[in-house]
C-alpha cells in the first residue's frame, strides 16, 4: 500500500571544511539532538531516454534509514515536493508504475544512477522537545549505471527538511544562520539532477540530442502548436493526479482534453484534420469517461448548497442523509469509470498518439502564414457558428426545445471561448476582452444547463423519497426553486449576448 508525504526542504552546498554554525541561536529552535549516521543506499530508476528526470521526477528504491522501500517524488513547487513510498521489492510496484505511465507510456525503467549516501543527522526541536526540522549533513557518491555517463562523482551537501506540522518559517529561520556561517543554497533542485549533471561527459552536454530545425515563432502555426503543447503538457500532468484523487485534477484534465479538441477543431486551416479528427475523436471518449466524475462532483455541491438555502422547517424527513447515500454510490462509480479509461490501452495509445503529434505536427499551408491574421479569422469563425446557435435558441419558447437549444449554444460559447483564449498571445488584449464576453455568455448558459439537470435529478430523488415512505416536499421546494433559477438564466441570456456580439468586440479581433 503506497503512502504519501509532503516534503518540503532545503538543500545547501557544503565541503570537508563545512562547520555548521550553532542553530540553536535560529528563532524558534531551542536544542539541536544527534541522531547518529545512517548508510544509505537508493538506486534511481528512469526510461532510457530519461523522461522522469526531464519533468522533475524522481523514482527510487533504496536501501538502509528508517524509510526503506520505493519513493517517486512529484515536484508541487520549489523546494516541495510531494514523496509517494511504497514497500520494498524487488519490482517496480504497480501502484507507482500506473502514476508514472503518463509520462513512461509503459517504457521500461531501469537504473540510471546508484547514490550511496552517510547521512549525519541532527533533529531540532523547541523547548518542549517538538521536532521542527531534521537536518542532515550528506556525504554523497554517485555512479552512473547507464552507458551515457561518466561513471562517479562525490559531493557533500545539507539538507534541512520540515518537520510534519511544523511552521515553514523555521526553514528561513534556519537559513539565516546557514548563510551567516558562509553556506550558500544548492545549485540542483535534487541529488539525482546533481548526479546527472556532473556524470554526463562534456561532449554529450555539448551536442545534446538532435533539435529540430527552427521555427518562425510569428507563423500560425508556431503559435497554435505552442497551446497545443500546453493542453498535452496538462493532460500528461493531471493523469496521475486523478490516479491519486487531487482536488480538482478530474477537473483540470477534462478542461485540457476539450481545449485540445477544441483547438483541434477551431484551427483546421493549421492542423490537417485528416489526423486531427481521429485523436478529437479519442479526446471526446476521455473527457466523457472523466466528466461523470466531475458532473457528479458539480452536482452534488449544487444540490448540497441548495439544501442549505431552505429552512429548517421546510426540511421533511431525512433529505440531507438521501443526498449522502445517492452522492456516495454515483460518485464511487463515477471514479470507477476515470480510473478503468486511465488504465484502458485505448488511454495509452492516445498518449503515444498525442507524443508523437508534437514530433511530427501535420502543418498545413495556413500554418506558414502570419499568425495574427489566421487566428482572428479562425476566432470569428467560432463566433459566427455561436451566433448561429444564439439566434435559433432566442427563437425558442420556454420548454425543452429551448433547453436543448440552449445547451448547444453553451457548448459553441466555450468553443469560441476557447479560440480567443489561445489567441491571447497572438492577438493581445482585443482576444482578452473578447474571450471574457464570451466566458459571461458561456456562464449564464451553464447555469442554466445545471438547473435543467438538477431538476432531472430532484425529481429523481423525489420519486426514491416517496416509494421509501419519506415526504417529497423539500425535493418538490428544491424543484421549484431550480426552476425559477432557469427561468431568471434565460431572462439574463440576451443581454449577455448583446454584450458579447456588439460590434466593436468583433471589429477589435478582426484589426
Amino acid at each position: 500500500m503506497a503512502e504519501t508525504k509532503r516534503e518540503i526542504e532545503r538543500k545547501y552546498e557544503a565541503t570537508d571544511e563545512t562547520e555548521l554554525p550553532d542553530l540553536t541561536r535560529a528563532a524558534g529552535v531551542s536544542a539541536v539532538l544527534d541522531r547518529g549516521v545512517a548508510e544509505l543506499d537508493a538506486v534511481y530508476y528512469d526510461t532510457a531516454d530519461l523522461r522522469l528526470a526531464a519533468d522533475a521526477l524522481t523514482l527510487r528504491r533504496r536501501t538502509g534509514g528508517e524509510d526503506a522501500g520505493w519513493h517517486l517524488k512529484f515536484p508541487v513547487a520549489a523546494g516541495i515536493r510531494d514523496e509517494i513510498r511504497a514497500p520494498l521489492a524487488d519490482t517496480l510496484p504497480a501502484s507507482l508504475a500506473g502514476l508514472l505511465r503518463s509520462r513512461t507510456l509503459d517504457e521500461e525503467v531501469v537504473p540510471v544512477v546508484r547514490l550511496l549516501s552517510s547521512r549525519d543527522v541532527r533533529h531540532l526541536v523547541d523547548d518542549e522537545g517538538t521536532l521542527l526540522a531534521e537536518l542532515s549533513v550528506d556525504t554523497v557518491l554517485a555512479e552512473r549505471l547507464d552507458e551515457d555517463g561518466e561513471r562517479t562523482a562525490s559531493w557533500k551537501e545539507i539538507e534541512v527538511e520540515l518537520a510534519d506540522g511544523a511552521d515553514p518559517g523555521i526553514l528561513d529561520a534556519v537559513e539565516k544562520r546557514l548563510k551567516k556561517a558562509g553556506v550558500r543554497p544548492s545549485s540542483s533542485p535534487s541529488k539525482l539532477a546533481r548526479a546527472l549533471e556532473e556524470t554526463t561527459p562534456k561532449t554529450l552536454k555539448e551536442t545534446g540530442p538532435a533539435r529540430p530545425e527552427p521555427v518562425d515563432e510569428n507563423t500560425a502555426g508556431a503559435r497554435v502548436l505552442a497551446h497545443v503543447r500546453q493542453q498535452i503538457e496538462a493532460i500528461v500532468l493531471f493523469d496521475p493526479a486523478v490516479r491519486r484523487d487531487l482536488p480538482d485534477a478530474v477537473h483540470k484534465m477534462r478542461v485540457a482534453t476539450r481545449r485540445l479538441r477544441s483547438a483541434f477543431k477551431t484551427y483546421r486551416k493549421v492542423l490537417d484534420r485528416t489526423v486531427t479528427d481521429p485523436i478529437g475523436e479519442e479526446l471526446k471518449w476521455l473527457a466523457g469517461e472523466l466528466g461523470a466524475a466531475r458532473d457528479q462532483e458539480v452536482l452534488a455541491a449544487r444540490l448540497s448548497g441548495r439544501i442549505d438555502e431552505v429552512p429548517e422547517t421546510l426540511l421533511l424527513g431525512p433529505v440531507r442523509a438521501r443526498l449522502r447515500v445517492w452522492d456516495a454510490s454515483r460518485s464511487a462509480a463515477a471514479r470507477s469509470t476515470a480510473l478503468a479509461a486511465l488504465e484502458s490501452d485505448r488511454h495509452l495509445a492516445l498518449l503515444k498518439t498525442l507524443d508523437a503529434l508534437l514530433t511530427d505536427p501535420p502543418l498545413r499551408k495556413a500554418a506558414h502564414k502570419h499568425a495574427p491574421a489566421v487566428l482572428a479569422k479562425a476566432v470569428l469563425k467560432d463566433y459566427d457558428r455561436l451566433a448561429g446557435r444564439v439566434d435559433r435558441a432566442l427563437s425558442l419558447a420556454p420548454g425543452p426545445e429551448r433547453d436543448l437549444a440552449m445547451h448547444e449554444a453553451r457548448k459553441a460559447a466555450k468553443r469560441a471561448r476557447y479560440a480567443a483564449e489561445a489567441a491571447v498571445p497572438t492577438l493581445g488584449k482585443p482576444a482578452k476582452r473578447f474571450a471574457k464576453r464570451l466566458k459571461a455568455v458561456q456562464s449564464v448558459l451553464g447555469d442554466h444547463q445545471d438547473s435543467v439537470v438538477a431538476r432531472e435529478t430532484l425529481r429523481t430523488l423525489a420519486i426514491q423519497a416517496h416509494a421509501a415512505g419519506e415526504s417529497a416536499f423539500t425535493w418538490g421546494l428544491l424543484h421549484g426553486r431550480e426552476e425559477a433559477l432557469g427561468a431568471a438564466r434565460e431572462r439574463e441570456f440576451p443581454e449577455a449576448w448583446e454584450r458579447a456580439s456588439a460590434p466593436e468586440a468583433r471589429a477589435a479581433v478582426a484589426r
